[in-house]
């Protein structure tokens, strides 16, 4: 496959890990653009509870796909990748580098790798929709877990919508999800990836942190305000559910913000799984005296 010309540096990694900052730092250096690749910092109405980078930050330097769309227009990761490409390809064409920010491995696996061509039954899907409705998140969550631990290890087992769709594609092949999913691991792009490598205890404290300055700027209000839509996919996101559930008196208030956290932690850890597929990995230290940036070797 014929290289596109330019670098891409993409950073990614766990939540309330530091990613935004070293994204905008990086696209200074390089004098670019940044594309986020997070999976709920597209919609317009949920911003505290995505942790959307701050006005301030959006200043600094363009992000795509940040407040681009509504919660009415889910964006799935193939939409994503379509939408991007063209967005990634100009920037390395005209800057000659570019910078990928986020979290959500798919998505950035959807933009720089290509999907896999994995087959769909919409009468399969639907059984597993409908098991969804009868039996509940936790059956679908088990059944997962018995058919493909390493998929489930990744995957936000929170979200119904990709359980359903790796217990779909199990029932359909035979194969796992995880199996088939790795089967595309190659680009059109020159990557540098980096991580951010906290220790576990400290990374888990700044989550903790994260989540009460998200209830000091108003977390509670914008999620209800949202109450009306929670039953949209893209609102079954942390920090809304647990405050969801709790107006629907299945949670005290202490005990949906536990509830955040201990789930906001869960997918820090399940981000960190994710990770593990990538061997062109860099980790960056920072209890190194090093800056982060100058951890970095800039290979443009």
């Amino acid at each position: 496959m014929e290289k596109v010309k330019g670098r891409v540096f993409i950073v990614q990694g766990p939540t309330a890990s530091g990613k935004t900052s070293l994204a905008i730092d990086l696209a200074r250096k390089l004098q670019t653009e940044i594309i986020s690749a997070d999976s709920r910092q597209f919609y317009r109405e949920m911003s505290i509870g995505t942790a959307k980078p701050s006005e301030e930050e959006l200043q600094q330097f363009k992000h795509h796909f940040i407040h681009s769309h509504s919660i009415h227009q889910e964006v799935s990761a193939s939409q994503f990748a379509a939408q991007a490409k063209p967005v990634l390809d100009d920037l390395l064409m005209k800057n000659g580098a570019a910078v990928i920010v986020g979290g959500s491995g798919m998505f950035i696996d959807a933009l720089t790798f290509g999907l896999d061509d994995i087959p769909h039954d919409l009468h399969v899907q639907e059984k597993w929709t409908q098991l969804y409705h009868s039996e509940g998140l936790d059956f679908l969550q088990g059944q997962l877990e018995e058919k493909d631990p390493t998929y489930y290890k990744q995957v936000d087992i929170y979200n119904p919508v990709r359980l359903i769709r790796a217990l779909e594609v199990i029932e359909l092949t035979g194969k796992t999800y995880s199996e088939l999913r790795v089967g595309n691991m190659h680009h059109p792009y020159d990557i540098q990836r980096f991580r951010i490598d906290w220790e576990r205890a400290d990374l888990y404290a700044r989550i903790d942190q994260r989540v009460e300055r998200m209830i000091s700027e108003g977390l509670l209000e914008e999620a209800k305000s949202l109450f009306a839509f929670r039953h949209m996919k893209a609102l079954n996101t942390v920090g809304y559910s647990e405050f969801f559930s709790y107006w629907e008196n299945e949670y005290s208030y202490d005990e949906a913000i536990a509830k955040i956290k201990q789930h906001t932690r869960n997918y820090a850890k399940r981000q960190l799984t994710w990770l593990k597929r990538y061997s062109d990995m860099t980790s960056l230290n920072p209890y190194d005296e090093l800056p982060l940036m100058d951890q970095i070797p800039l290979m443009v």
